[in-house]
C-alpha cells in the first residue's frame, strides 16, 4: 500500500508565536512537525513543541492522545518518524536509540523495564555512563532510600514504587541532561506519589530537564513549569502552570475528567 505524505497541520503552535531556534540556549528540546507511524497506523499527526533548558514540562491527554509515541519517538524507537526532533542542537530524526541515550536523554518507560532476575544493585548498574554528570550510587541512595535498604532484593521482590525509584534511579547514574518519564505515578500509593513529586522537585534543582507523560494533573500541577496538551496525536494548547486554576474547565474538557 503507497502510503500518502503527512498533511501538515498546525505548522505554527496554536498557543502563540512560533517556537525558538533549539539552538538557543534555553531550549534543549524542540519537536516540530512530528508525524509517526505504527505500520501503517498515523498515529503523530504534526505536533509540536519545545522543553526549555531546566524545566519540567509534561504531556497530558486522554488515552490514545499520543503522548508515550511522542516519548519513543523522541528515543528513536519508533522507526517510522518524520519532521524534526532537535535535542541540545542536534537532530534526532534518524539516529539510532543507542546513539540518542549516548547524547544524553533518559527513558523511563510505564512498564519500567526492570530485569526480574538482577538485584537492585546490578539494575542500577547495567546501563552505561554516556557522559560526565551521572549520579553516584551513594546520590541515588539519598533520594531514595529504599533502595539502599533492598540492594540485594531482585526486581520480582520489590513493591511497584519500589520498582519506580529504581526506574529513575538507572538513568540518572548515566549522566542524562533530559529525563523522560513515562506515567511514573500509575498504580502508586499516594504516599509514594507524593516521595516521587518530591524527587521530581529535587533533580529541578539539580538542573535536570524532565519530560513527563501524566494523566493525573493534579500530580503534574505540583511538579511541572508548562503543560503541553494532546489530542488525536497533535499538540493543541499549552498551559502555563501558573495559569492552570484559570484554566481547569478547559483542561476537564481536554481530558473529560
Amino acid at each position: 500500500m503507497t502510503r500518502s505524505p503527512p498533511t501538515r497541520m498546525c505548522a505554527r503552535p496554536i498557543w502563540g508565536p512560533a517556537m525558538t531556534d533549539a539552538r538557543q540556549a534555553d531550549t534543549l528540546l524542540a519537536v516540530a512537525d512530528l508525524n509517526a507511524y505504527y505500520g501503517e497506523s498515523h498515529i503523530l499527526h504534526g505536533s509540536s513543541f519545545e522543553v526549555p533548558r531546566g524545566e519540567v514540562v509534561t504531556l497530558l491527554g486522554r488515552n490514545g492522545a499520543g503522548k508515550t509515541t511522542t516519548l519513543r519517538a523522541i528515543m528513536g524507537m519508533v522507526a517510522d518518524r518524520r519532521g524534526s526532533i532537535v535535542f541540545d542542537g542536534t537532530e534526532l530524526v534518524g539516529l539510532p536509540s543507542n546513539r540518542i541515550a549516548r547524547l544524553g536523554i533518559g527513558y523511563c518507560p510505564e512498564e519500567r523495564g526492570i530485569f526480574a532476575s538482577l538485584d537492585v544493585e546490578e539494575n542500577l548498574l547495567l546501563p552505561p555512563v554516556v557522559s560526565g554528570g551521572g549520579m553516584s550510587m551513594e546520590q541515588i541512595f539519598t533520594l531514595f532510600p529504599n533502595l539502599r535498604e533492598r540492594l540485594r532484593s531482585s526486581g520480582t521482590r520489590l513493591s511497584g514504587g519500589e520498582q519506580q525509584m529504581l526506574a529513575i534511579g538507572r538513568i540518572l547514574r548515566t549522566g542524562a541532561k533530559l529525563l523522560l518519564l513515562d506515567e511514573p505515578t500509575e498504580g502508586l500509593a499516594p504516599v509514594i506519589v507524593q516521595q516521587i513529586g518530591s524527587v521530581i522537585r529535587t533533580l529541578k534543582e539539580q538542573g535536570f530537564t524532565i519530560l513527563l507523560v501524566e494523566q493525573n494533573f493534579h500530580f503534574a500541577s505540583t511538579v511541572a513549569d508548562r503543560h503541553y496538551v494532546m489530542e488525536n496525536g497533535r499538540v493543541v494548547d499549552m498551559i502555563p502552570n501558573d495559569q492552570l486554576a484559570d484554566r481547569e474547565d478547559a483542561l476537564h474538557d481536554y481530558l473529560g475528567v
